[in-house]
């Protein structure tokens, strides 16, 4: 069992950083391995590729995000139980979060693969990449059940302490995936079809890791294959804490599918270069999102502990962090925009042109989003999910769909810049609601507690 961070004692900022690296390492590797489907279906199949698989992102996130979001309800529910001492409730919600993987995996699976060509209709996909975006997506789906066991047990890894462990399964199945690229659309001489065929085949990898790791621990989340079931009381503290989280992430998704129907009104030369800059700023997002993912444990173990105070100082050293990563590696995805973008468009200058655009707005203020994102993750740590999804809601898809439907609409501002723009005007107002709405949740939490250790 790899070595788990004591997440309740001791120097905190050391203890972030050492705990978040691996979560970075992770996201990285994950963006260049689905990187590697842009480059090689680009490179070897040309933008019209690059443009359907691309075309398939917001509307994949829209799906599966509801079914991701109970990953935070059991990272939650275990960093809590840690916490707290409660070994039998702990083990209780590890032995529940499979099954629901599982089951959630296969609805998804039909969903993906029967309803794929009528949701890239809807987004107005055009019709010379709606067929290659559609078997992506169909047969991407197929292996959508391992995805979700992969992040389910990654989540209770990661609340237990062990952010090695998913990072060193992510390399294995990562490798497997390009090797399979490659294989595939240069031997077999396969489209898009060849790397959804490899993701597939790469996630399938990764959840057989998570599962076994989980079963050779022998603390309160070894994972015993006799005693999976729901639990009743674990799989609804699951839902109320995930659900939120999966509806927030979802309607996040429907701002950003209504923004890509925006853009595919552009043509597939502007979807293209978009595509590859989403790519790109995949792993600045990713290196801040994973400051998101320890606060929530963080935040979660010390409040189950009790610890207010650590997680004052658990708040500010996160958003420091998120806040220098983000403008850093922000900044220097627009200062090689056109050298990055051309790794992924070989044949139009104007596409690489269209993402330079995007990424001048995106990345510069990237770090609006990261600090939003890590006071969501503070919220729902300390058990309050139903508020940050409200606050996002309002925030980030009101605002973004409000923008679509009013001043993208205007003859002046019906432009792609005007497009972009609604992305940091969302995030700051959001992050400023967040911050003080924890501030008012945390002083009440913090005089419950005290108040009960008051009675005698």
């Amino acid at each position: 069992m790899k070595k788990s961070i004591d997440m309740c004692h001791g120097p905190i900022f050391k203890k972030i950083v050492i705990y978040t690296l691996p979560i970075i390492f992770t996201g990285v590797l994950q963006l260049l391995f689905n990187a590697a489907d842009l480059i090689i279906v680009g490179r070897f199949r040309g933008s019209d590729s690059v443009a359907a698989v691309g075309a398939t992102g917001a509307i994949i996130n829209l799906i599966i995000n509801l079914f991701i979001g109970l990953s935070v309800g059991i990272s939650v529910s275990v960093a809590q139980g840690i916490g707290a001492g409660r070994d039998d409730d702990v083990s209780k919600t590890v032995h529940t979060a499979v099954p629901a993987a599982v089951v959630s995996g296969i609805f998804l699976t039909f969903v993906g693969i029967f309803g794929s060509e009528f949701f890239l209709s809807l987004m107005g996909t055009p019709d010379n990449i709606l067929k290659l975006s559609a078997t992506y997506m169909q047969i991407y789906f197929c292996g959508i059940t391992a995805s979700l066991i992969y992040n389910f047990g990654s989540a209770i890894l990661r609340a237990a302490g062990d952010t090695i462990s998913p990072l060193i399964f992510l390399v294995i199945s990562g490798v497997i995936n390009v090797f399979l690229n490659v294989f595939f659309v240069t031997v077999f001489s396969m489209n898009v079809e060849g790397v959804a065929l490899a993701t597939a085949i790469s996630q399938a990898v990764s959840a057989v890791l998570v599962v076994i790791a989980l079963m050779r621990r022998n603390d309160a989340c070894r994972l015993s294959l006799k005693k999976l079931r729901f639990h009743k009381q674990q799989l609804k503290r699951i839902i109320r804490i995930g659900l939120p989280a999966g509806i927030q992430g979802s309607l996040f998704s429907i701002s950003n599918v209504l923004i890509q129907s925006s853009v595919n009104s552009f043509g597939s030369v502007v979807m293209s270069g978009n595509a590859a800059a989403q790519n790109i700023e995949g792993f600045v997002y990713i290196t801040m999102n994973s400051f998101h993912q320890t606060a929530v444990n963080f935040t979660g173990q010390n409040y189950g502990a009790g610890r207010i105070d650590r997680i004052k100082r658990i708040l500010v050293i996160s958003l420091c962090s998120v806040f220098t990563v983000g403008l850093i590696l922000g900044t220097a995805a627009v200062v090689f925009s056109e050298s990055l973008l051309s790794v992924y468009i070989t044949d139009s200058a104007a596409a690489i042109g269209y993402g330079v655009t995007r990424l001048e707005f995106i990345c510069l203020t990237y770090f609006l989003c990261g600090i939003m994102d890590v006071m969501t993750g503070m919220m729902r740590g300390i058990g309050s999910s139903f508020a940050p999804m409200i606050i996002t809601i309002l925030g980030v898809c009101g605002m973004r769909i409000g923008w679509i439907y009013t001043v993208f609409q205007m003859p002046r501002y019906h432009s792609i810049v005007s497009l972009y723009l609604s992305y940091p005007v969302s995030w700051a107002i959001t992050f400023l609601v967040e911050l003080t709405v924890f501030v008012v949740i945390l002083k009440k939490r913090q005089k419950m507690l005290t108040n009960r250790e008051l009675k005698p």
